[in-house]
């Protein structure tokens, strides 16, 4: 008897069945497979690798330093005279225009020196005035009756010299008429110098007119003295100092107040002595102000210390601002970035992905058809954390960096940064 065919639906079933009842088993091995699988693609294609792109475009090199506000000079405001502080009509920190009084004296006495020095003026110039008015035309008339007399006189003299010379006269009518000529003559002379003395540059006129002159000069001073009373701004700007209150007693020259002009700051920072060689008047600068970082303004380098603080092995500079931002104050702190080279139209890459940047033949990564390929280089200027390639690379290649770990040749899947 012949024996019947298996039952193939049946032994799939059993088959499908056994499966079933494996299936976790089965299952983690079918995702065993595929994960070896895709790593296996991934092996073969290389590993992800972070890479940077060649870029063109402006490369600044700066000194980077931090240091302080100050006003290129600071104006010490004092009293010109000893006296008593009647009142402070400004405070600390306050904002005032040129000729703003600030502190008042009093001035009681000096009001009164004005006053008796006014008094001294108009008298002088009624003394002038005598002189016109009353003194030199009593002169001129008392010259002309003068002249009268010495010509009534000369007649008289010459009527008695001629009676006595003919005999019809007497020796003592000659000598009566010659002494009266003679007073005439001296009478005519002293009216003469009266006349003199009295007018424009004679001894009395000159004399009225220095007294009117020194009164004068009194007053100017008088009033001078009164001024200083009052303590006014010689500028505009800030004033950063106050040391004086009400009923103080001042001197002369004692310092009471500290301005700070208004108009262009500097900032004083000091750079490390090795970055000396870079620096040049007239280089521009970008600065932030510590209290406001977000915040940046334009500076000039225009001044170079000429000695090195061996304390500290730094240099003093200091930079302009022509247009201080309205919150910058005295001493406030402030970053600066000093540009000292520039290149406006650069090949530039990372720093990092240079390899052997300081040796006679540089060479960086390159990702190319799937690969990384080392590339040689000629490098230029180097600003912070970006290096200028001046041979070697074309803008938009991408290049690798050095700590990626990746070598020469491998097979590599760039990832654009």
């Amino acid at each position: 008897m012949t024996p019947a065919p298996p039952d193939r639906a049946g032994a799939r079933g059993g088959v499908l069945a056994a499966l079933w009842r494996r299936k976790w088993r089965v299952g983690a091995l079918v995702l065993a497979l595929a994960g070896a699988a895709l790593l296996a693609l991934r092996w073969m294609e290389g590993p992800e690798v972070v890479v940077y792109p060649v870029v063109r475009g402006e490369l600044v090199r700066t000194v980077v330093a931090t240091g302080h506000v100050e006003t290129p000079y600071r104006v010490t405001i004092g009293s010109q005279i000893t006296g008593a502080v009647k009142d402070v009509l400004v405070e600390e920190g306050q904002t005032v225009r040129q000729g703003q009084p600030l502190i008042a004296l009093d001035g009681t006495e000096l009001e009164a020196a004005v006053v008796q020095s006014e008094g001294a003026v108009e008298q002088a110039e009624a003394r002038i005035r005598q002189l016109h008015e009353l003194t030199k035309p009593a002169a001129d008339e008392a010259l002309k009756q003068a002249r009268a007399n010495l010509e009534n006189a000369q007649s008289a003299f010459d009527r008695a010299d001629k009676l006595a010379r003919s005999g019809a006269g007497t020796q003592a009518t000659l000598d009566e008429a010659t002494r009266a000529l003679n007073v005439a003559r001296t009478l005519a002379r002293t009216a003469e110098l009266q006349v003199y003395t009295s007018s424009p540059g004679g001894s009395d006129y000159v004399l009225a007119q220095t007294q009117l002159s020194q009164a004068r000069a009194n007053l100017a001073t008088a009033r001078a003295r009164l001024g200083y009373a009052t303590i006014i701004a010689p500028r505009d700007g800030v004033l950063i100092t106050r040391s004086v209150e009400r009923g103080t007693v001042v001197q002369a020259g004692k310092a009471l107040l500290v301005l700070a002009p208004a108009g262009a700051s500097q900032l004083v920072v000091q750079i490390d002595e090795k970055n000396l060689r870079l620096l040049k008047l007239g280089q521009s600068a970008v600065a932030s102000a510590d209290a406001y970082p977000d915040q940046r303004f334009s500076a000039t380098l225009t001044y170079i210390n000429p000695s090195v603080d061996i304390t500290r092995a730094s240099v003093e500079v200091k930079l302009t601002v022509a247009d201080p931002p309205a919150y910058l104050r005295q001493d406030m702190t402030v970053s600066v970035d000093i540009a000292v080279d520039r290149q406006p139209d650069a090949i530039v890459v990372p720093a990092r992905t240079v390899h052997e940047p300081t040796s006679a033949a540089p060479w960086v990564l390159v990702a190319r058809d799937g690969r990384a390929r080392e590339q040689k280089v000629r490098l230029g200027l180097w600003a912070a954390d970006q290096v200028q390639v001046l041979e070697g690379l074309t803008p938009g290649e991408q290049v690798v960096p050095v700590a990626s770990g990746v070598r020469a040749g491998q097979r590599i899947r760039p990832i654009p940064r």
